[in-house]
């Protein structure tokens, strides 16, 4: 008990040095409080979700904010193109302030978090493969474990995910992301591969296609733009192969079922083919050519990365994401 009094009195010593304070005895009149308050606006950078967050009203945050304001003589986060965007200060006090409330959390109470006992709301981005591979076993979990936290998923580009990520907008994106910027951490969920699904009718006895079939064949590309270079178009042209794209569209769910009855052929993740498995009109083939497997993650801004809340939740769509 000596050593843990000890280590509370490091950390609170801690929050005297943020508040320049020149002694111990001026911290009395200051609600500590209130470091909590600027930790989840840090993260959330939006009054609103910060409120949500911490469960308190959203004039009772923007207060606390106006006095954090006044104690650190500094803005803290500054309101620009329609977002709060922090100070040069924020940012410099935020990686530090953000580890010691949660060093602080482990020594006040076990855990620090109770997922029975949450209310809060988790702003995620996926695209509907996600929500048909992962959500549905991922809400019953939240429904028996955590029947407080609320999802808010929403859909983008890759690139209009992992800008959302560091702009503070959304708290998790589930994707592929080859190519992260500074501050995004990720976790593999899993690795997946490719398979084709084409109309039985038109295809050979062995239902599947040659290289030089599938070439000559219509393709539709699920994808949130015409222009993207995806990795099935990077093995093409690694072997010298273009492939013609007569259909794109940004619904994974929906592309399968759009094959049925034309000359189309979709080469997509196998995952989302796992609901066309049995249907009698459709075939699904192996690719007539190699293409590599990916890297399924969920990607996340490194000030969230302590966030006990945060970390319950990575791990709940781990584990879901281990049986898929």
């Amino acid at each position: 008990m000596r050593n843990q009094l000890h280590y509370l009195f490091c950390k609170w010593k801690f929050c005297y040095n943020i508040f320049y304070m020149h002694n111990m005895n001026n911290l009395r009149g200051i609600d500590l409080n209130l470091l909590v308050v600027l930790d989840a606006l840090l993260a959330e950078r939006h009054v609103s979700r910060t409120a949500s967050r911490l469960n308190m009203s959203q004039p009772a945050v923007s207060h606390a904010l106006a006095r954090l304001r006044q104690l650190f003589d500094d803005p803290l986060l500054i309101r620009r193109d329609g977002q709060l965007v922090p100070s040069v200060r924020a940012h410099e006090i935020a990686p530090a302030l953000t580890e010691a409330l949660r060093q602080m959390r482990e020594v006040l109470g076990p855990g620090g978090f109770d997922p029975a006992k949450e209310k809060r709301t988790f702003h995620i981005m996926m695209s509907d493969y996600a929500s048909a591979v992962i959500l549905p076993d991922l809400l019953k979990m939240l429904r028996l474990e955590a029947p407080g936290i609320n999802l808010a998923v929403t859909q983008s580009s890759r690139e209009g995910m992992l800008r959302q990520v560091l702009d503070g907008d959304c708290d998790l994106a589930l994707g592929v992301f080859p190519d992260r910027p500074e501050r995004i951490e990720v976790e593999q969920l899993f690795v997946e591969d490719y398979a084709c699904i084409a109309d039985r009718e038109g295809l050979g006895s062995d239902g599947c296609l040659d290289m030089e079939s599938y070439l000559a064949r219509p393709h539709m590309l699920v994808a949130m733009s015409a222009e993207v270079n995806t990795e099935i178009e990077m093995a093409l042209h690694a072997i010298g192969h273009t492939r013609r794209i007569a259909v794109t569209l940004p619904h994974w769910g929906n592309a399968p079922r759009l094959i049925e009855g034309t000359d189309l052929v979709l080469t997509i993740a196998r995952k989302a083919l796992s609901f066309q498995e049995h249907n009698p009109v459709l075939a699904v083939f192996e690719p007539p050519f190699s293409i590599p497997p990916f890297s399924y993650v969920q990607a996340w801004h490194e000030r969230r990365g302590s966030d006990p809340a945060h970390l319950w939740l990575r791990k709940a769509i781990a584990e879901v994401s281990m049986s898929v």
